[in-house]
């Protein structure tokens, strides 16, 4: 196993396995995916501080197994921060009591740390950490845009319009993201007063209105049967114990490709033209930030 001791924001990490192929398909190696998220860092990093962090570990490469990782693995680093978070209550949706003890991803350090476990995707909670380890009511709702083949981006687009007026109607602005794997996800940031209960009540609202005047497109249903040809809402992911994939992370698909967040003159492109939306990969994204900045920050052109 060919190791390599590097320095990051003054911690000293030992990296592996830097020519291991992660994404077959395109011959994508760790190395390189290490070298994404050093790249994409200052604009990812922003979306994941003062947020737990649940990864997906693909250790042998996309083809392979993959597991969920909530809780710090073991032989951590002291000075990866951590926050604890109850598995029941509101917040968990857990059957056994106790307590997670999630990572927070404040810094490139920590970052490169758990992508040099292979944890290549990022999920994280609609909701903050305070540093004193206070959990703060959300911050932002997510509605994810799912589509049940034949249906694909150019419905999603479609449907993500929709999304965007019935938010505009409840004072909320909302921003899109491509999911990276099959569909978008609408962001829209809130003031605090609601409860995870509130903003899945709001986003289940909203599916619902849309699939009762749009029934030929929306369903808000979750039994997969009924989405054929329609764009599922899931409104779930606004609860306290659910995690959505951060902006800017890779997904564990067979190309490298990314939540990447992208401007409402896009998806209108996309809901007029089938061919005008695709999911882009890590090189794309890199090209855009560079280009245009952070799509998702707030106060960013849409």
């Amino acid at each position: 196993m060919s190791e390599v001791h590097v320095e990051v924001d003054g911690r000293t990490l030992r990296i592996s396995n830097l020519e291991k192929v992660l994404y077959p398909r395109t011959g994508t190696t760790k190395g390189e995916v290490l070298h994404y998220y050093a790249q994409v860092a200052p604009v990812l990093l922003p979306h994941l501080a003062d947020r737990c962090v649940t990864r997906i570990r693909w250790p042998h490469g996309v083809q392979g197994e993959s597991f969920f990782e909530k809780n710090v693995p073991r032989r951590s680093p002291r000075w990866v921060r951590t926050a604890e978070v109850p598995t029941t209550g509101s917040r968990a949706g857990d059957d056994a009591s106790g307590t997670l003890v999630f990572p927070v991803v404040d810094d490139l350090a920590t970052l490169t740390w758990l992508v040099n476990l292979a944890a290549l995707e990022l999920h994280v909670h609609q909701w903050l950490v305070e540093p004193d380890g206070t959990l703060l009511p959300p911050d932002r709702l997510v509605i994810d845009l799912d589509p049940g083949e034949p249906a694909g981006l150019h419905e999603c687009a479609q449907v993500a319009l929709l999304v965007r007026e019935l938010l505009a109607e409840r004072g909320l602005t909302s921003s899109p993201v491509l999911s990276g794997s099959k569909g978008v996800h609408l962001y829209a940031g809130l003031d605090g007063e609601l409860d995870s209960d509130g903003t899945t009540a709001l986003a289940k609202e909203v599916a619902e209105r849309l699939q009762r005047e749009r029934g030929d497109l929306v369903t808000a249903t979750m039994t997969k049967s009924r989405r054929g040809g329609k764009v599922f809402l899931d409104w779930s992911q606004n609860a306290g114990s659910k995690t959505t994939i951060s902006p800017y992370s890779l997904r564990g698909r067979e190309r490298p490709t990314v939540a990447a967040p992208v401007t409402w003159a896009e998806v209108e492109e996309g809901a007029e033209d089938p061919l005008a939306l695709e999911q882009l990969d890590l090189a794309t994204v890199l090209e855009r930030i560079e280009e245009h900045g952070d799509l998702f920050a707030p106060g960013s052109p849409q």
